[in-house]
Formats: C-alpha cells, sequence, structure tokens
C-alpha cells in the first residue's frame, strides 16, 4: 500500500519521540522511595559478626570521597543503621522501608540523589570519633547512587580499611607517645597520649641547653599529626629565648576531651598532669618547672588551656586561649542553660535558635547541625560536650542534656554541668585562687565569633573585673573564629610568653 512521505519536521519529530519512549523504558531512574543498597563485607575485613554502625554516605557537589563528610556548612546527605550480629559475608539490605534506619537531612526517600555518588561505610574502631576517615574503619568504594528502574539494586563491598595515621618523624619535630597507666585502667584497654615535639633551632648544636615548653591545644577535629611537615619556627625572639612546642593530640572516641577529668572520657587531666608532662621533662631538655611551662589553644584547645591554667594554677606559668568554647553556661553559644524551659532548639520567642554565622548570614541551625551529629553518632562537637561535662547513664554512655526531638534542656544534667563552668568556678573559688593565677590568664574573643561564643567570654571579663583580676580578656572588633589572627595576635602572643619566662629566669 502506498502512503504520502512525511515531511522532514514530521519525521525529526517522529524520532524524538521515539528515542524519549526508549530512553524511558531503559535507563529511567528509580524513584528515591525504591532505591534499595546492599552491603556486604569482604572477608579481608572481617569474618566474625558485626555490631554497631553502618553508614552510606552520599555526594552530589564535589571531587572528596563520600566517606569524607558531612561537612558542617555545606553537609551533603547520609544515613545510618545500627546493626547486631550482623554477618558480613550476608547482604545487609538498606532502603526506605528498613526499620531502624537514621537518615540526614530528610528521610531517604526524600533525599534528592539521582545525581550523587555513595559509599559504604562501617564503624569498625570504636574508639576514634571520625567515621568515614577514622582508623580502623572499613568502607567501600564510591559508585552512582541512582540504579536504573529495571536494576535491583546497588551493591557495595566494604573491601578496604582506612589505615592508622604516621607520624613523619624529622630532626626538627618528633612524636612522643606516653602510655597512660590511668586511662588505660579507666578504659579497660591501651590509652596513649600522643604529641607532636617541635624542636628549636639550636637544640641539635647546643647539648647542654634547656628550652620552655610551649603547650598547644588544637581545636575541635585537630591533632598533633601537622606540625611534622610545618616549616620550622622562625624565633628571633628577646634575648634569643628558644622554646619547644609540643603540640598536643586532644581528639578521643567521643570528640574533644579539653583535658578535663570526666566520667565518660576518664582522668584525662589528671594522667596529663602526672603521667605526660613528666615523660615530656624526662625525654627532652626542658627548663622543667612552671614558670616555663606556657599554654596556648584555639576554640576547644582555647577552652582546654583556660581549663587546664585554672585548675593546675601552680603547673603551668600562663594561658594564651583564643576563641575558647563557652566559659559560662548562662551564655552556652546564647543559651541559659540553667534557665527553667532553656531550649536549644528555640528562643524564648518559639524562633530557630541559630549556631553558626557570618555577619548577618546564618550558616548553621542548632535543631539541623544536632540532628546531623545524631545520625553519625558519638564523637561530634556537641555531643563531645555532654561526653565531658555529663556523668555516666546507666547504660554507659553520657546523660543527655537536651532532647534530641525537642531541644529542651534536662534541668538535673544542666544543674551537674557547673563542675565545668568555669567563669562559676573563678567566682566561687576567687579568695583560694587568686594569688596562684595572677597575670596568667590572657584570653582574645573577636567580637562577633562564628559560634556565638563572644557572649560568654564578656560575661567572664566581667567577672573577673568585679573581682579585682588582673587578666587580660580581650574583645576584638571585626573579629570571628577564623580570623581572629589575621593582624598578628600570634606573634604578640609568643613575646608575652618571653617575656613571662624572662621574668623568672635567664635565657
Amino acid at each position: 500500500m502506498l502512503h504520502r512521505p512525511m515531511n522532514r519536521l514530521a519525521v525529526t519529530r517522529q524520532l524524538l519521540w521515539t528515542i524519549a519512549v526508549y530512553a524511558s523504558l531503559t535507563i529511567t531512574v528509580a524513584s528515591a522511595a525504591d532505591w534499595k543498597f546492599s552491603v556486604r563485607m569482604a572477608p579481608t575485613v572481617r569474618q566474625e559478626p558485626f555490631t554497631g554502625r553502618v553508614y552510606l554516605f552520599f555526594n552530589g557537589r564535589n571531587k572528596d570521597e563520600p566517606r569524607t563528610g558531612p561537612d558542617w556548612f555545606h553537609p551533603e546527605p547520609f544515613v545510618a543503621l545500627d546493626v547486631k550480629n550482623w554477618n558480613p559475608a550476608e547482604p545487609l539490605s538498606i532502603s526506605p522501608a528498613t526499620a531502624g534506619l537514621l537518615s540526614f537531612p530528610q528521610p531517604l526517600e526524600e533525599l534528592e540523589l539521582k545525581d550523587s555518588r555513595v559509599q559504604a561505610v562501617v564503624r569498625l574502631n570504636p574508639h576514634d570519633r571520625d567515621v568515614g576517615t577514622g582508623p580502623g574503619n572499613g568502607f567501600s568504594a564510591q559508585t552512582a547512587a541512582a540504579p536504573a528502574a529495571n536494576a535491583p539494586g546497588i551493591e557495595l563491598l566494604v573491601n578496604q580499611i582506612v589505615p592508622e595515621t604516621m607520624f613523619k618523624t624529622s630532626d626538627r619535630c618528633q612524636e612522643l607517645v606516653v602510655r597512660s597507666e590511668l586511662l588505660s585502667a579507666f578504659h579497660g584497654r591501651e590509652v596513649l597520649f600522643k604529641a607532636g615535639v617541635q624542636l628549636p633551632a639550636s637544640y641539635q648544636s647546643a647539648p647542654e641547653r634547656r628550652y620552655p615548653v610551649i603547650l598547644v591545644v588544637p581545636g575541635f577535629g585537630g591533632d598533633h599529626y601537622s606540625v611534622a611537615s610545618a616549616p620550622p619556627v622562625q624565633e628571633q625572639n628577646e634575648r634569643g629565648v628558644e622554646f619547644i612546642r609540643v603540640t598536643l593530640n586532644p581528639t578521643c572516641a567521643r570528640g574533644h576531651h579539653v583535658f578535663a577529668d570526666s566520667a565518660n572520657n576518664g582522668p584525662v587531666g589528671k594522667a596529663f598532669i602526672t603521667e605526660f608532662l613528666p615523660q615530656l621533662d624526662k625525654d627532652y631538655r626542658t627548663v622543667a618547672m612552671p614558670t616555663a611551662r606556657f599554654l596556648t589553644g584555639h576554640s576547644s584547645g582555647g577552652w582546654s588551656t583556660l581549663w587546664l591554667q585554672t585548675t593546675y594554677p601552680e603547673s603551668f606559668g600562663g594561658a594564651w586561649s583564643t576563641a575558647p568554647d563557652s566559659v559560662d553556661f548562662t551564655d552556652f553559644q546564647r543559651v541559659n542553660l540553667y534557665q527553667p524551659n532553656a531550649n536549644l532548639f528555640r528562643d524564648e520567642a518559639g524562633n530557630r535558635r541559630p549556631l553558626g554565622r557570618n555577619g548577618e548570614t546564618i550558616l548553621l541551625w542548632a535543631d539541623r547541625f544536632c540532628d546531623m551529629e545524631h545520625v553519625l553518632g558519638y564523637g561530634g562537637q556537641m555531643q563531645s560536650f555532654e561526653a565531658v561535662f555529663s556523668p555516666r547513664g546507666m547504660d554507659g554512655a553520657p546523660l543527655q542534656i537536651w532532647d534530641r526531638r525537642t531541644g529542651a534542656i534536662n534541668q538535673e544534667v544542666a544543674e551537674t554541668w557547673k563542675r565545668y563552668d568555669i567563669r562559676l568556678r573563678l567566682l566561687l573559688a576567687w579568695p583560694q585562687i587568686a594569688p596562684q593565677l595572677a597575670g596568667k590568664i590572657h584570653v582574645f574573643m573577636g567580637a562577633d565569633d562564628t559560634f556565638y561564643l563572644d557572649g560568654a567570654t564578656r560575661r567572664l571579663k566581667a567577672t573577673l573585673t568585679e573581682l579585682g583580676s588582673d587578666a587580660v580578656i580581650e574583645i576584638l572588633p571585626g573579629k570571628n573564629h577564623f580570623n581572629l589572627f589575621a593582624d598578628g595576635l600570634a606573634g604578640r602572643i609568643r613575646k608575652e610568653m618571653v617575656a613571662a619566662f624572662l621574668k623568672h629566669h635567664q635565657p
């Protein structure tokens, strides 16, 4: 049968329609509600049944492996599932229908994942705060997250283990490792203090010379490994004073232990004073006296240095704390923890509480940040505070100070936090402790701190001023958490440490 030929436009339309229909039948991406993931562990990773948390990390915005997240300010989606006695050779199914599945920032079926990559992680090492990059944890290769409509799901084989981080020793920088008998007994396993020791330029050529020490405490997430590749410090100090610089590793399973004794992290402060410092003085040519031992640290490291100086005032010659975490719990990042009906997520008017800012721009919200940490598990910043300040619960975990769903503050737990409220402790003990702290407290805080830490520092400054303290507490205009050192603050701190040393010692 003959027919009239179609014109060129009609042929083109017909062809495009045919291609579209064919594509819809063969490469349509399944809806998120139908997505299924299957996770197994290779026998080279683990053969025994596993009890713990399994994760799927997604990444669609950058080239990093998904397991390196989540980034605080731009977190990618991830899900987590607690398993018990999982046979690693048997496929573990994870889908929107999986009972007990935790998901951030929305339920799995609501996540936008079609252009993402996915990577499975198994938290095999319970003693490290990091998940995707924690040494000893297992992970899979990354693959496209969205299956085709006709695919049964995505299979992920956990066949790699995060290696231990190695310290690169040189003649100018060495790793000091000290086994803590106190902490090992507390945890029932070996616990080590680790630090990077940067030696001064003259250390090798002047074998009879001894040096004052600067103890550096990194902030949350920081460790001592980075100093191994740091360039030598150019001293050029008054009267040729040189320092041994000791960068401490403050990380623990539950986050940052801030060198405070606690019911959950153990007697960290006592162990540091009685075990680590004596070993440091034994292994290196330090001036082994409190007047030649100085503290400095930023953020959680800033809180740590204030805590150590005020708790063990006769062990150190001064603390230079920068942007410390909340030193007054009536202003815990704008929340008065002691106020009845206090809430971490909502203010008195019912508005969402911000947790981070850049000028007038809100970077973090408290409820969203805490939701992220809840799915991630122990070891996050906010839960790290609970691990230090809260009593230990019957289940072996720190008592929760805020309700994970509503943000309501538990006043009974908040009352126990008072023993770690630095401003309150100083206020109550000032008559006894004041002489031992003369000239030793120095705090620097940005007036626009990124995490709203300036309010607590202002209150500390006001209290110490009323008490007649000579503490130096400066609120620096225009500075936030990350640009505090932009105008030479590090050099000023070093000069002040030199001056403090020269008051008591000849170089």
